[in-house]
């Protein structure tokens, strides 16, 4: 190595300023003579672990450049905004949101590196109803999001039926969110892509974790098997089934307040109620380097939440009956990839992965002398293949096909009357894509265009989506962003009725069918401007989102509206503002999101616009984090509009069984406020031994949040007013020891 570097000082007349061990034993072969020496030290770049950077017409330092080895690609994709919020938090040239888990430090409220938690911090992503399976990317609804766990495209994201992100955060190493200006790679979520990863480097050495909050307990190890291969291991079990504590009862109350198992019995007294909630979740990976230029990574992924429900009675006849109810949610992904480097340019991935998500629930309902059976199944099969060409230091060109098949199965079967229904739908979908990147010279320009080509075989439908971001820096501190996609997904879920799977998860996932299901296409674009200088970060961001072909079963209407079904769309217009200032030991931001979010249905309100069900017109949070030595403290407030409803008209027809309504949504919730702390301490002992502890209250002021209001008729026919409530005051505690 050091005779290689002599003789390109000799040619290009420079200097190398390095440490003699930093390049020990390494060795390359000859390197072409006709290079120039940028193309001499992009080749040094891809063959090494080495960093070289120039430091003027002469001098080029080398240092050993941690975050590569020997077999990566070099990538275009640019940070441009670091410790974006917070530290761990980036900006990336081409508009995605890059989150360092490793190097997270703190979030208001956050005591655990959650990721799911973590993406609502981002402007423009919030959730109307608190829960992590229902995120709000710019107005859209949560199965709009494409989620991706190492690959595999995930159908249940939570636990606790929603409150609880289902994704251990002590393996995951990176999160990537895209709000628009997707890469041509991905399909099938018109609303964002949330791609979350594991460690994908061998560390040659041995890293484990345990942990416990008010709610679960968890476990990692990173085991080296040999210098070529490790495993990684996580596993999490809540202890909800062997004693309560506060937390728990706070989560148990905001999820099942309101729903059917919590419906009085017109009938009946309760004597008696118990119920068994448990979760957890187990991941594997096992990494092989299989030698310089190949590798091998398997993954495997299990989700469960389940909950027996069981009720003694006393009848009218002073007679006791008890009913047994329970609810399963489970979810399991296997993916493997094998990658190649051919040329030191030329990298080929293939990826192939298995999705199973399953949601079966059984009520028991003694009024009725009934016993309802329900099933929501989804099997989703992918493969993909990737090309990764680097042309030159500042060009690559990616590309790559996509087959899936996604089945999905509805079965109901009711003992009184005797009723079964079966229905299993197939929706096969082959993908062509390619993409350009590129990047000046001096890093100042980037642009990415690409396109998807997609043919859905049940429907005979062929789409072409292209896609585009473009990033410009000027006058030094200053950055101009555009970005602007078309999209499409052939898999929704729909509401049925709102008693489904008892109120609780009663979301249920259908496919395309090309008639009263069609493919859901989406259009957007949006274009930002941001001024970064001295640890001070402004940006604002204008965007425009039309989605069209949502049915109305998908948006959960409660109104006049919720047993009917129509075709229509969504166009959301608004814009993202953000102010964050950084100094060494503290960090404060305030965002601020304004958007006009509206409904357009082909016969609902006879076709004219009404506001969206999730449109929250004004968003704002202001957090503040303090880091000092071993102590890491947020503190955040949370404020929104309140969300659309319908009142009852003031007149109602006694004969008429329904309730009659004014214009639809054309009344609004009280604005939402919520106050969140939360402070980590860290201890270090011997023998590489850490130790960290946790605090944290949601909701610190105890604030009443109504976050959705619906009506419905009581035992007397008189129309009664329903209000789901936030989470109340509700605290944590965690433990956690690294060795």
């Amino acid at each position: 190595m050091a005779t290689i570097l002599q003789g390109i000082e000799e040619k290009f007349e420079v200097k190398f300023s390095y440490e003699p061990k930093s390049i020990e034993g390494i060795t390359l072969p000859q390197l072409n003579p006709n290079y120039t020496l940028r193309q001499v030290l992009r080749e040094l770049r891809l063959s090494t672990d080495l960093e070289f950077k120039i430091l003027s017409n002469r001098f080029i330092a080398i240092s050993k450049n941690p975050n590569t080895n020997n077999f990566i690609v070099q990538r275009l994709e640019e940070v441009v905004i670091k410790n974006f919020l917070t530290k761990g938090i980036a900006k990336t040239n081409n508009g995605a949101i890059k989150v360092d888990t490793k190097a997270f430090k703190i979030l208001p409220g956050l005591i655990e590196p959650d990721v799911l938690q973590i993406v609502q911090k981002l402007p423009g992503v919030v959730s109307v109803d608190e829960r992590i399976s229902n995120i709000n990317v710019r107005g859209g609804t949560n199965d709009q999001n494409l989620i991706l766990y190492e690959g595999i495209r995930m159908y249940q994201s939570g636990h606790f039926f929603g409150l609880i992100s289902a994704f251990n955060p002590y393996l995951t190493n990176e999160v990537n969110i895209s709000k628009n200006g997707t890469s041509a790679r991905f399909g099938n979520g018109v609303s964002s892509i949330i791609s979350i990863n594991n460690s994908d480097k061998l560390d040659n050495k041995f890293e484990a974790g345990i942990g416990s909050n008010l709610i679960s307990a968890d476990g990692f190890a990173k085991i080296p098997l040999s210098q070529k291969t490790e495993l990684q291991l996580s596993a999490r079990r809540s202890f909800t089934d062997v004693f309560a504590t506060l937390t728990y009862d706070s989560y148990f109350d905001r999820i099942f307040r309101d729903s059917e198992l919590n419906a009085s019995n017109n009938t009946s007294t309760q004597l008696s109620l118990d119920e068994r909630f448990v979760f957890h979740d187990f991941n594997l990976k096992f990494l092989y380097d299989i030698n310089d230029t190949s590798k091998l990574r398997v993954n495997f992924l299990n989700i469960y939440n389940g909950l027996d429900y069981n009720q003694v009675y006393t009848t009218s006849q002073n007679s006791f009956q008890e009913s047994e109810s329970d609810l399963f949610q489970n979810s399991f992904g296997a993916s493997i990839k094998y990658s190649k480097l051919w040329d030191n340019s030329l990298e080929t991935s293939v990826t192939a992965y298995f999705s199973n998500y399953d949601l079966e629930a059984s009520n028991n309902d003694i009024t009725n002398n009934q016993i309802l059976v329900q099933e929501n199944k989804v099997e989703d099969l992918g493969i993909r293949i990737d090309f990764s060409k680097t042309v030159s230091d500042n060009l690559a060109i990616n590309s790559g096909y996509q087959f899936n098949e996604v089945g999905v199965t509805n079965f109901e079967d009711v003992s009184n009357p005797i009723f079964s229904n079966l229905i299993k739908e197939v929706v096969r979908t082959h993908a062509l894509f390619g993409e350009v990147e590129w990047n000046s010279l001096s890093k100042n320009s980037s642009i990415r265009f690409g396109a998807r080509m997609s043919y859905f075989d049940k429907v005979s439908e062929v789409l072409m989506e292209p896609r585009i971001t473009f990033n410009q820096k000027f006058l030094d501190n200053f950055r101009l962003e555009f970005l602007a996609e078309l999209k499409s997904q052939s898999i929704t879920q729909i509401i049925d009725l709102q008693q489904d799977f008892f109120g609780i998860e009663k979301r249920r996932w259908q496919l395309a069918n090309g008639t009263d299901v069609p493919i859901i296409k989406s259009q957007q674009a949006s274009i930002g401007l941001s001024y970064d200088k001295n640890d001070l970060l402004i940006s604002a961001e204008g965007y425009y989102k039309f989605v069209d072909n949502i049915t109305a079963k998908s948006q959960g209407f409660q109104n006049q509206f919720q047993f009917v079904n129509d075709i229509g769309s969504y166009t959301i217009k608004g814009v993202d503002f953000l102010i964050n200032k950084r100094f060494e030991d503290f960090s404060t931001w305030l965002s601020y999101s304004y958007s006009k979010n509206d409904y357009t249905f082909r016969n609902l309100n006879d076709g004219s616009p009404f506001p969206n069900t999730l449109d929250l017109t004004h968003t704002a949070n202001a957090s503040f984090t303090y880091n000092i030595d071993n102590l890491k403290i947020g503190l955040g407030i949370n404020w929104h509009s309140g969300r659309p409803y319908t009142e009852p008209s003031e007149t109602q027809d006694d004969t008429n069984s329904t309730i009659e309504y004014k214009t639809p949504n054309s009344s609004r919730i009280s604005n939402y406020f919520r106050t969140d702390v939360s402070a980590i301490y860290n201890f270090n002992f011997k023998n590489n031994i850490k130790a960290e502890v946790g605090a944290s209250i949601w909701n610190l002021f105890d604030q009443t949040n109504i976050i959705n209001r619906f009506y419905t008729f009581d035992s007397d026919n008189t129309i009664v007013q329903i209000d789901n409530r936030s989470l109340k005051f509700t605290p944590n505690l965690s433990l956690r020891i690294r060795f």
